[in-house]
C-alpha cells in the first residue's frame, strides 16, 4: 500500500514506546501506534513526546500508522 492510499489524521505524541514506535492520541480521541516513515529516518527528524504529527493510517487496520510529518511546536 502506498503512502498516498493512507488516511491522513492529525494528533499528538503521547508516549515513545521504543524502537522507533510512538503512541499517538488523535484529535478524534483514538489512540494509534505509529512508526517513523523512511524519509523522516533518512533526514534524522526527531520526534518528542508532545509534538503534533500527521499520521497516515491504513483503512484496513486503523490501529497502526505511519508518521509522515511533524508540525512546528507552537
Amino acid at each position: 500500500m502506498s503512502r498516498e492510499d493512507l488516511v491522513k489524521l492529525e494528533g499528538k505524541v503521547s508516549d515513545a514506546v521504543g524502537g522507533g514506535n510512538y503512541v499517538i492520541l488523535l484529535d478524534n480521541g483514538v489512540s494509534v501506534t505509529a512508526r517513523l516513515s523512511g524519509k523522516m529516518k533518512k533526514f534524522k527528524i526527531r520526534i518528542l513526546v508532545g509534538d503534533r504529527v500527521t499520521v497516515g493510517v491504513s483503512p484496513y487496520d486503523p490501529t497502526h500508522g505511519l508518521i509522515t510529518h511533524r508540525q512546528r511546536a507552537a
